[in-house]
């Protein structure tokens, strides 16, 4: 498994991400599709009478370890992602919003948006294990292992279809208070994950290489569907398999207040949303998930120079099972994965005019150690911003919890967007965050 660790350190030692797409165009007085993509009820709120998306990008890479002077330093990779005793995070994330529609009609606001979601993520995995694979130069020396926590090595790619809609549901001269609601059909395109959970023992290096060694049973989920079956590592696996067939449903659920400032600006805007509560079923030729008990006691410690060169997770299951390593407890070919449910809380402040400043929170549902589970990650954002109507420029700063606190850049002119969530960070410090994002939207009426 040594290239794949390389690989994952030089891709994740591009910094780091935060999950908040799109950070400080999505909470923006110039509503759109964006911002119902946020929180459904927003539709209600939209600046023209329709709207059509183009097109929307946002890319994300993230990890704990490594930051951009670690870059162009002559530091290894892979010693700096597997420093410390701190769990590796990593995430590596793209949001494509594809065509889309939305139209407000009276006291409604309906939507139909396509969205493609592909992301790779490294969950609390014990430095301790990544240095044993990739360290070539051995020491007499044992390490003990004691994590309870699943540490995961996951990937997916999958599209959506979204049918929007969104009422008023009250309002006068000073206030209005909206709902709305998302439909959205999944289609799973590709999956994989590796979660072993309680592991007990100690990694023994001596002259010969490095061995795994089990106090305890510990337990192991290997699943795989489509290109990720084949290789884990390779980004454009996820590019070529997005869209699958449909196979799952969820829905987000929004509320939208407002107090008023005139009659098309207002003080305060405020919203709260539920988003992603559903989960997709993964339906493959080449498809497979199963759970096994990990244990060395019987066969003796595991060389782990035996995963130098592996790609994939078949390769690893087919190396563990043969040398008698795993013993199946479940299995399928079919599984289910849940959605990153989360929490969208949101005010805009208009401050004087043509100045506001946002706060937006996302918050997990669920924690990330389920096998079976999409992660996400928490963070916060404040954002202030300066609007002329056709030009609008913002500075977000946020914090997430795997890569702290970033201030970013963006700016809007007419319909075309662009602007990052740690732009500035990177440029002035040590940034441990990379991300970018861009778009076109044509608004009418």
């Amino acid at each position: 498994m040594k290239k794949t660790i390389v690989t994952l350190g030089l891709l994740m030692g591009f910094s780091a991400f935060a999950q908040d797409h799109f950070s400080g165009m999505s909470t923006s007085n110039r509503v759109g599709i964006l911002n119902g993509a946020m929180n459904p009820a927003e539709f209600v709120n939209l600046s023209k009478r329709f709207e059509v998306n183009i097109y929307g990008l946002s890319f994300n890479v993230a990890n704990n370890k490594i930051g951009f002077s670690d870059i162009s330093s002559d530091a290894n990779f892979e010693e700096l992602l597997f420093k410390g005793t701190d769990p590796v995070d990593a995430r590596v994330d793209a949001e494509i919003l594809g065509p889309g529609f939305a139209m407000k009609w009276m006291k409604w606001g309906f939507a139909i948006t396509t969205k493609a979601h592909a992301n790779f993520n490294i969950t609390d995995v014990d430095p301790d294990i990544g240095k044993a694979i990739t360290n070539d130069n051995f020491v007499l020396t044992n390490i003990p292992l004691n994590s309870t926590n699943n540490q995961r090595l996951n990937g997916v790619a999958y599209g959506e279809l979204g049918l929007s809609a969104a009422r008023s549901l009250f309002e006068n001269d000073k206030h209005s208070f909206s709902a709305g609601l998302t439909l959205k059909f999944l289609f799973p395109g590709t999956y994989s994950n590796f979660g072993l959970a309680n592991l007990n023992g100690q990694i023994s290096e001596g002259p010969t290489g490095a061995y795994l060694t089990t106090n305890s049973p510990a337990t192991l989920n290997i699943a795989y569907s489509g290109n990720l079956a084949d290789s884990f590592t390779n980004f454009s696996d996820y590019g070529k398999s997005i869209f699958g067939g449909l196979n799952g449903t969820a829905i987000d659920i929004g509320f939208n207040y407002q107090w008023k400032g005139g009659s098309k600006d207002y003080k305060i805007n405020a919203g709260l949303a539920f988003k992603n509560m559903g989960s997709m079923t993964f339906k493959d030729g080449n498809n497979q998930s199963t759970n096994y008990i990990f244990d060395t006691q019987e066969p003796g410690p595991l060389d782990l120079s035996q995963f130098d060169g592996v790609d994939n997770l078949k390769e690893v299951e087919e190396i563990l099972s043969t040398n008698g390593y795993i013993t199946k407890t479940t299995g399928g070919k079919d599984f289910k994965v849940k959605l990153p449910a989360m929490i969208n809380l949101y005010a805009d402040f208009k401050i004087v005019p043509k100045f506001y400043v946002s706060g937006f929170l996302q918050q997990k549902l669920q924690d990330n150690e389920g096998n079976d589970q999409i992660t996400t990650v928490n963070t916060f954002t404040v954002t202030p911003r300066f609007n002329i109507g056709f030009f609008e420029a913002f500075l977000p700063v946020n914090n997430n919890e795997i890569s702290g606190t970033n201030v970013g850049l963006g700016f809007r002119f007419r319909g075309f967007y662009l602007g990052s969530g740690s732009m500035v960070t990177a440029l002035i410090n040590d940034s441990k965050q990379a991300d970018i994002y861009t778009g076109f939207r044509w608004a009418f009426l």
